[in-house]
């Protein structure tokens, strides 16, 4: 089993920023794909952003490419996100996702392990 717990969430103005942070531990290999999904009220949960744990390679979703960056910290174990210029539509309660797999996908049913979720809140 694979724990995730994500933290860093909290309200903002628009044009501000926020880094969200996920901690996972139990049962965890380098070969981890993880990503970032978001859900606001009222819509289904979406795809934000994806890495490869290995060799680092990231995937974003076209409505906030260019303004979040996914990263992590091996040391640490840790992933990351970093959300830069947030609009208010991004909006969401935001979930650390895992698999037990390398690739990186973007469907919810790909991931075999979530975090509990933490709220973000951007005001116009």
């Amino acid at each position: 089993q694979v724990q995730l717990v994500e933290s860093g969430g909290g309200l903002v103005q628009a044009g501000g920023s926020l880094r969200l942070s996920c901690a996972r531990s139990g049962r965890t290999f380098s070969s981890n794909a993880m990503a970032w999904f978001r859900q606001a009220p009222g819509k289904e949960r979406e795809f934000v952003a994806g890495i490869n744990w290995i060799g680092g390679s990231t995937y974003y979703a076209d409505s906030v490419k260019g303004r979040f960056t996914i990263s992590r910290d091996n040391a640490k174990n840790t992933l990351y996100l970093q959300m830069n210029s947030l609009k208010p539509e991004d909006t969401a309660v935001y979930y650390c996702a895992a698999r037990n797999s390398m690739v990186v996908v973007t469907t919810t049913a790909g991931y075999d392990y979530w975090g509990q979720g933490t709220q973000v809140t951007v005001s116009s």
